[in-house]
Order: structure tokens, then sequence, then C-alpha cells
């Protein structure tokens, strides 16, 4: 599948998402914690709207539920693959099992930048260690946090 295709095309079963990994000082990245799950923590995501690229869709995620923008944060990556997981409690709404991702890598243009959560899905945030928040998301999306936060090529 190339890089820019869209994954429902070809997993019809799985929703379309993008992720965004912003990354600062040392290697840290951008943790949220979960107004519905408090004290997991996790990064922006979600799903891609029918007429966006994933690009424009990772752009938009990150902007409603931090508020960074394109004056904050330069777009600098995106994992060559896309990562799947399912949920645990079976399939969703329209026999979806799961959910397809694009990642992308975003570092921040200034030091001391401050998000701002959505206050819908997420209510704190804190830089930490890749390793952190792989040991922090929920654990059905652990394998993909794993796989690509901790890929020798990402770091």
């Amino acid at each position: 599948m190339r890089a820019s295709a869209h994954p429902t095309t070809a997993t019809p079963h799985f929703r379309a998402n993008v992720v965004a990994v912003v990354a600062g000082e040392k290697g840290r990245v951008l943790a949220f914690e979960r107004i519905d799950l408090p004290g997991e923590w996790q990064l922006p995501q979600g799903g891609i709207d029918q007429d966006e690229t994933p690009q424009v869709a990772v752009w938009r995620e990150l902007e409603e539920e931090t508020g960074l923008r394109a004056s904050q944060v330069e777009l600098v990556g995106e994992y060559p693959e896309w990562t799947a997981y399912t949920w645990p409690d079976g399939p969703r709404r329209n026999g979806r099992l799961g959910q397809a991702q694009r990642w992308f890598f975003f570092e921040v243009r200034d030091r001391d930048v401050e998000p701002t959560p959505d206050g819908v899905e997420f209510g704190a945030w804190k830089w930490v260690e890749r390793t952190w928040l792989v040991d922090h998301v929920v654990e059905f999306r652990r394998a993909s946090y794993r796989r690509v936060l901790l890929d020798e090529r990402t770091t």
C-alpha cells in the first residue's frame, strides 16, 4: 500500500485514523491524559474524514485536540507503514473491528510551547519519554505504540 493510500479501500473493517507525535527536547513527546480514563495517556489521534488526506486529517486533529498549529510545530516525518489494532470489546457500529492508523511526526518550533487540551477528550498534558508512554497507553493500543515509538527509524 502506498503511503498516501486511504486504508479503508483495502481494510473496510478498520476505521482510517491518524496519530500525531509531537517531539521536544531530548526526544520527549507530548502525552495527553484522557478525561474519561484517568491515568490513561495517549497521543492526539482521530479519524480521517471521507474528503481528507491523512496529512490534512492529522493537522486538523492536532489543532482540535491540543490547540497546536503550524506556527508552533513543524511536520517532519511520517511512519512508512499503517498500523492497526482491534478494539477489546468487539466490533463497533458499521461492523468495524478497530482502527488502521497513519502516524505523523512533528517537532516544536519553540521549546516553551504549551498545548491546550480540548477539555473533551484530554484534560492534562506532559512531556514524557517514549518508553513511559508505551507503558501508560491503554493496553489494546500498546503494540502499535511500541512498534512506532520504539522503532529506531523514529527515535
